[in-house]
């Protein structure tokens, strides 16, 4: 039945040594190979050995970022019957986590003589021109070609007479050829995401289009003749640069959507303003015209944007503009910042501790915020407000945006500003360049210069801590920072249990040149607490000196000249590091030292894993700072149930750390965060260290319940992760932090369980739909099931399912593709059963996936279901009689 079905397992060796052609991965002449990393080996495999199979496919999904697609493409002129054929990228990702375009470039020129095929998809791939023998398909109806790098379109583009549907979304259009208008039947047209400045007038001629979209372009204006089409429904014109729109796009009598929002229409027709299906958010609606001046008070009129979650880009003109994303970050780029209209790109990424450098004692609030393109300087400053977790428990300290140069990061300067009603912080920050962008909050931190005649720099921390540069000090002038960290007495106390021991602030000095100085400088550091020069015992006071990483602590009290007064020591050296004066009767006082330092840069914290209350199998797993446990605690305790919090442990800012299940509990393992099902971690103490997984276990629970644990371990991913965990790991096991339990409930009995030929998946028979509009039966289900492949996902998205519910039916059927899809689509049935829209709601879900050729097929068969009621009507009279059987026919 699996086979019958094509849901076999995945290409097996048949007996001539060319992979078996298992219902994986050729089924009713469908070759879906975009699922396997080695889809094109698989492909190249099959045609050498089954040859006289392989030519009848009409169905075929390779991924372009195979690394053997070249190859593969030579031979695709020999599937003369093809109908439909993807190639597309985005499989492979990048360290960031972004899909990464495929390789393809071009075509070969045969696949122009592909007379059958009507159906071409090369998104997200390297096209710069669109390759020519795409214009000598005669019958190609569908052609998606976004995400490339095309900047234009053939001028007799026009010679597609069939095409009905168009996609170039994502490129780098600047006009479009006037043929465009020869497409007489065309229906969808998406050109969204590029760099139009103009169209044509001959758009006007595509009389059948029901949907375009022209959003996120630079149009200034739009042609009249766009009132001719009227079998327009949808036009999206969003995020352009208009300044007018013809008063007749009101007038279009299908048109229930008109986007016009973030423009710069300044007045818009009447007939438009108040109509119901117009949008029109984010323009200068009654604003007069700038003046050529542009200064600062002019902000108040700029254009206006305000970005929706989904969007990822908008464009700047020389007129500048306010930008406000959907995450709260602000940008105001002033006039006369970018000379030509500007396209800027943007994404937030979580950090990732290889690239994002975390100095000590810094502390991270924010995501990473990437504005591309890089490079771009900006005649003017850009100003950007990025919002940041408040450091409440953070004191002497000051908030920074960093800012990544291709080589290091660095500090800009930044202004807090907090919020009138919604007390939320941002800090802000002017810029002339685009790249990487944080904020941290670090020591404060005072600078100078140091010219040749010497100066004097005190710290605004502790006024007690100065430097003095004596004249001569330096040849050429140099910058100079100092940072200070206070050390209570009671710290030192409780780290060292050592009440007769005490420490001075750790004073820091660094300077932008490798050179030592001429002349020794005066530092004036504070006594410890207690300690005056009165009751001062020399033999129990230490001057140490720490490299930059506070790896090393040197004992230099015998190399300097200490001087004395009441309050303060004063010494004298001519390079620059940590210092730090202690007082005590130990004698190894480095070893001390290392420790109380890193025990500062530490914070103590404690783990939580929680099952959710009604579904045991998704586990909620988080590293919480002491001080917020029971703040979390109880806002997840109506949802949540689990053990108490793990011991307390302690971390660094930005340290790894891994989640292991254990005892016959595990997690699925394709999750880019998971590494042979170890959950991997980045603790920082000001951000959600959370992760919500589903866990699942290869023990039989129909009979009883499992449990098992959850470890946490300290350090990078090993390559063999431990046995399971004590409560007192020592030795070899000292990675070890902490370990809760886990509980997995039994299974009660289900419905229809072990029933049916589904291998496990069973339902009772399904008529979606009604009679009038045509029914789809479990038989066309199942068929439909053999054609989705890897868009599952994606396509239960638009289906409406939840996010919580695609992971949950990834992770029960675990390394089978075919099964994740049967759930998901019966179980949306299921759902919807009842719902006489439901089918024209997965047509729709289908092409919104962009998978036009499993839609075209279902309206075929839902038509062929309706001609088969009229008829039924025309022989019986009024007597409805059911199209089913002939719909599931069709299907088959």
């Amino acid at each position: 039945m699996a086979e019958l079905l094509g849901l076999g397992d995945e290409c097996g060796e048949g007996a001539s040594g060319a992979p078996a052609l298992t219902g994986s991965c050729l089924a009713d002449n469908r070759l879906n190979l975009d699922v396997y990393p080695d889809g094109c080996r698989r492909f190249l495999q099959l045609f050498e050995g089954r040859r006289g199979e392989m030519v009848q496919v009409e169905f075929l999904r390779l991924s372009s970022n195979d690394c053997l697609l070249g190859t593969t493409l030579g031979i695709l002129p020999h599937l003369k019957h093809l109908k439909s054929l993807v190639l597309k990228g985005g499989h492979a990702r990048d360290e960031f986590g972004s899909c990464q375009h495929g390789s393809l470039t071009s075509l070969p020129p045969d696949v122009g003589n592909l007379r059958c095929l009507t159906h071409l998809d090369l998104s997200f791939n390297s096209l710069s021109t669109l390759p020519s023998c795409i214009l000598h398909l005669p019958s190609l109806r569908v052609l998606l070609v976004s995400h490339n790098s095309l900047v234009a379109l053939p001028e007799d583009f026009g010679s597609l007479s069939k095409l009905t549907f168009f996609s170039a979304m994502k490129n780098q259009l600047k006009d479009l050829p006037q043929s465009i208008g020869e497409l007489a039947v065309l229906q969808d047209l998406d050109l969204s995401e590029n760099a139009l400045e103009f169209l044509p007038e001959e758009v006007g001629n595509l009389h059948n289009c029901t949907e375009l979209d022209l959003s996120g372009n630079r149009l200034l204006s739009i042609p009249d003749s766009l009132a001719n089409l009227k079998s327009l429904q949808r036009l999206h014109l969003h995020s352009n640069l208009l300044v007018t729109v013809p008063a007749s796009l009101a007038s279009l009598p299908n048109l229930s959507r008109l986007d016009l929002q973030n423009n710069c229409l300044r007045a818009v027709p009447s007939e438009i303003q108040t109509s119901p299906f117009v949008h029109l958010r984010g323009n200068p609606l009654g604003e007069t015209e700038p003046s050529l001046k542009a200064d600062e008070s002019s902000a108040g009129r700029l254009r206006r944007l305000f970005l929706a979650s989904g969007e990822d880009s908008f464009t700047v003109t020389s007129e500048g503009c306010k930008v406000v994303l959907a995450c709260g970050i602000h940008f105001y780029f002033p006039p006369g910042a970018a000379s030509d209209p500007l396209r800027i790109y943007f994404r937030t990424l979580a950090p990732d501790p290889q690239w994002v450098k975390l100095r000590h004692h810094d502390v991270l609030l924010s995501r990473v915020l990437e504005l591309q393109p890089h490079g771009v300087k900006f005649q003017q400053e850009v100003q950007i407000w990025m919002p940041y977790a408040s450091p409440q428990t953070l004191h002497q300290r000051e908030v920074v945006v960093r800012t990544f140069s291709g080589q290091s990061w660095s500090d800009l300067r930044t202004r807090v500003e907090q919020k009138r009603k919604s007390k939320k912080h941002a800090a802000h920050c002017s810029v002339l360049h685009f790249s990487w962008f944080l904020v941290v909050s670090r020591l404060v931190q005072n600078e100078c210069e140091v010219p040749t005649e010497g100066t004097l720099l005190f710290s605004s921390v502790d006024p007690n801590i100065k430097v003095t540069f004596p004249p001569g000090v330096t040849e050429e002038t140099r910058s100079v920072k100092l940072q200070v960290l206070p050390v209570s007495a009671e710290e030192i106390e409780e780290i060292t249990a050592d009440a007769g021991c005490r420490a001075s602030p750790l004073l820091c000095l660094s300077q932008d040149s490798l050179v030592d100085f001429l002349r020794p400088v005066r530092i004036q550091l504070p006594l410890p607490p207690g300690v005056t020069g009165l009751n001062l015992d020399r033999s129990r006071l230490h001057l140490l000196h720490g490299d930059l990483e506070g790896h090393t602590w040197d004992d230099i009290t015998s190399q300097v000249v200490l001087e004395f007064t009441h309050l303060y020591a004063v010494f004298e050296v001519t390079h620059f590091s940590w210092y730090w004066l202690w007082y005590t009767t130990k004698t190894y006082i480095g070893g001390i030292a290392k420790k109380v330092y890193e025990r500062l840069r530490m914070y103590q914290v404690n783990f939580i894993a929680l099952q959710r209350k009604k579904d045991p199998e998704q586990v909620l797993l988080q590293c919480v700072p002491k001080h917020k446990v029971d703040p979390v605690l109880k806002k997840l305790q109506d949802r949540y149930r689990g053990p108490e919090p793990s011991d307390m442990v302690e971390m660094f800012e930005g340290e790894q750390f891994f989640a292991a299940f254990e005892r016959g509990i595990s997690i699925d393992m394709d999750r880019p965060d998971c590494v042979d099902g170890r959950l991997s971690f980045i603790f920082y103490s000001h951000l959600k260290n959370m992760k919500e997984i589903y866990v699942t276990s290869p023990v039989d629970r129909k009979g009883q319940a499992v449990k098992g644990q959850v470890s946490f371990y300290r350090g990078a991913v090993p390559k063999s992760i431990p046995e399971d965990a004590s409560r007192r790991r020592k030795g070899p096991d000292s990675l070890w932090l902490a370990t809760l339990p886990i509980k997995l409930p039994r299974l009660k009995p289900r419905w229809g369980e072990n029933s049916g030929p589904l291998k496990g998946f069973s339902f009772p028979p399904l008529n979606l739909g009604n009679a009038e509009t045509g029914y789809l039966t479990q038989a066309n289900l199942l068929s439909i099931a053999r054609r989705v492949g890897a868009d599952w996902q994606t396509i239960g998205l638009n289906l409406g399912l939840t996010y919580q519910q695609i992971e949950r039916i990834e992770y029960n059927n675990r390394e089978d593709l075919d099964k994740q899809i049967l759930d998901m689509l019966f179980s949306w049935a299921q759902q919807n059963s009842e719902d006489p829209d439901c089918v024209s709601k997965l047509i729709t879900a289908l092409r919104e996936s962009g998978r036009q050729d499993i839609t075209d097929e279902v309206e075929t068969i839902i038509e062929l279901g309706r001609q088969k009621y009229r008829e039924s009507i025309r022989r019986v009279g009024l007597e409805q009689e059911s199209s089913t059987e002939d719909s599931a026919i069709a299907m088959m």
